[in-house]
């Protein structure tokens, strides 16, 4: 069975046998000289699955194991037509980059071919499932595939939850292995402020005393980026503001707050957004995203926006309007969470949609409230809940601004992609049970790993002329350690990849059994994933 996610989108089987033996010895052949940096980021990747089996490199390898099964990597011309992915190029090219591919099961190894680097680099991924997934030989067969999203994206938060470089860079290689092209690093919200910047002393200074850190140095934030690059991975960070920011505040209690609506003040908490009509405050902000844009080599840099409770709308959209402003004078390209919209969408303009009043799923009455145990256990009140309704209304309208404005929308709908969601008690196996009953935001309705492969992206009615891509989220209000972070991941993660990847939901009977092979790939990579009673695990 041919077990590869995201599912090929075209595949011809030549014979059920007569195929490379799994079992090898494999060596990697690069077929072009230009491709030998791909051919060394494809053997790490392979390393922890194939061990001793996969032979040292060697220039004269052909010669010295002529019987060993090869994977070969060459250029190529690609599938025809060349399909032109939906959105936008993570790497900021005018169209998005060519990751279309070829590859070829003989009895003599696999071949990868693409008309670039990156499409050889998506096909020796597939070469690498087919291996790690597949116990038999593996068969004789032609597969072509090209994606229908140009973005494909997954955003973490160690802001809340730190992850070390070297967690960081295991989450870039799962997203390699299931062609997600984007981390996009939630580094700055009311719990932490992960980036060491001059602009902000405090407690993103900390560590000097040889105390454990829990930031990343402009070091650590560049050698991610090299090594995200390896595997055509773009890193995108986030500085959330003008709200979630109590942790610059610690840094800098002197900066004044926004102006707050009248009446609001003392009802319910929160912590006052900056006010960007403050020129100390606009001096403050305009060094930290100068750096973080000087610091970041990829195109693109988030600025929040999302959530600003306590500040007026014209002071919210003067806010938006300066961020957006300062990102493009430092040479990047900005986007926002869909809040953003209310200050004016351009045709530049990136929103990522992650929610509308529909998909807050509250109750209307204390009928209603009695039979969600999830929000009675976060401490949800009936009146609180109205005043969240209230709150979100205008999200209702956010995606027909950008739409009617000639903008992009991410797409990242808290309904299936936040990946913080917990998991539905039912799927959980009872050895996970009390694990994965910890994990998730606990006021979000629990679901299953179904419920996330399901998601079909035209169920929005977007154009697919107004779409940027997918991203997948994962916010770290429960992640206490790593194995926290991949069990809320996987093997969601996967189903969420194959939808990004395809364009639409697949078919559930046939992803749930290519889903069970994954669980070996995990294993060895010696992540932790939730073994739901909705897959067949061998």
């Amino acid at each position: 069975m041919n077990a590869v996610i995201p599912r090929p989108a075209r595949q011809t089987t030549a014979a059920a046998d007569g195929g490379p033996p799994v079992a090898g010895p494999w060596r990697i052949h690069v077929a072009d000289s230009r491709l030998a940096p791909v051919a060394r980021t494809v053997r790490a990747l392979l390393e922890p699955h194939l061990g001793d089996r996969l032979l040292p490199p060697d220039p004269d390898d052909d010669r010295r194991f002529p019987a060993a099964p090869a994977l070969v990597l060459a250029f190529g011309a690609p599938p025809a037509p060349r399909r032109v992915p939906v959105g936008v190029c993570p790497r900021g090219l005018a169209e998005p980059a060519d990751e279309s591919y070829r590859l070829t099961v003989t009895a003599d190894g696999i071949t990868c071919r693409a008309a670039t680097p990156e499409g050889v680099f998506r096909a020796a991924t597939t070469a690498a499932q087919l291996l790690i997934a597949s116990t038999a030989p593996v068969p004789r067969q032609e597969l072509t595939d090209a994606p229908h999203y140009a973005w494909r994206g997954l955003m973490v938060d160690p802001a809340r939850a730190y992850l070390t470089p070297d967690e960081l860079r295991r989450v870039i290689d799962l997203a390699a292995l299931y062609k997600l092209n984007v981390l996009h690093l939630h580094l700055t919200d009311n719990e932490g402020w992960r980036l060491r910047l001059p602009a902000v002393p405090g407690p993103a200074a900390a560590g000097d005393d040889g105390a454990p850190r829990d930031f990343y140095t402009a070091e650590d934030y560049r050698d991610l980026q090299e090594y995200a690059a390896e595997r055509f991975v773009t890193v995108v960070p986030e500085i959330d503001l003008p709200g979630h920011c109590a942790a610059l505040r610690e840094a800098l209690p002197h900066l004044p707050p926004a102006p707050a609506p009248e009446g609001l003040a003392g009802r319910y908490p929160f912590v006052p957004p900056l006010d960007l009509a403050d020129p100390a405050t606009r001096d403050t902000v305009a060094s930290v995203l100068t750096d973080v844009c000087r610091l970041t080599t990829g195109p693109f840099v988030h600025i929040g926006g999302d959530e600003a409770v306590g500040m007026t709308a014209d002071s919210f959209a003067l806010a938006v309007r300066e961020l957006r402003a300062l990102v493009r004078e430092a040479g990047k390209r900005p986007l926002a969470w869909q809040e953003s919209s209310r200050a004016g969408i351009t045709e530049d303009d990136i929103a990522q949609f992650w929610v509308d009043v529909p998909m807050t799923d509250l109750p209307d009455t204390e009928e209603e409230l009695a039979r969600r145990p999830e929000l009675l256990a976060a401490g949800h009140t009936l009146e609180f809940i109205k005043a969240l309704k209230r709150f979100f209304a205008p999200a209702d309208h956010d995606v027909a601004r950008v739409v009617e404005g000639g903008g992009r929308l991410l797409l990242s709908p808290q309904s299936h992609l936040y990946l913080d969601r917990p998991y539905a008690p039912e799927v959980a196996p009872p050895h996970q049970a009390g694990h994965a009953a910890r994990l998730g935001f606990a006021a979000y309705r629990p679901r299953g790993v179904r419920h996330t492969a399901l998601w079909d992206p035209a169920s929005h009615g977007i154009p697919d002329a107004r779409i940027a891509g997918v991203e997948a989220t994962l916010f770290g209000e429960s992640v206490e350690a790593f194995d926290d972070l991949t069990t809320l991941l996987l093997p969601r993660l996967a189903s969420v990849a194959e939808t990004a990847w395809a364009g639409r939901a697949p078919d559930w009977a046939d992803h749930r059994s290519r889903l069970a092979r994954h669980g070996r790939l995990w294993r060895e990579r010696g992540l932790a994933y939730l073994a739901s009673t909705e897959i067949p695990w061998p």
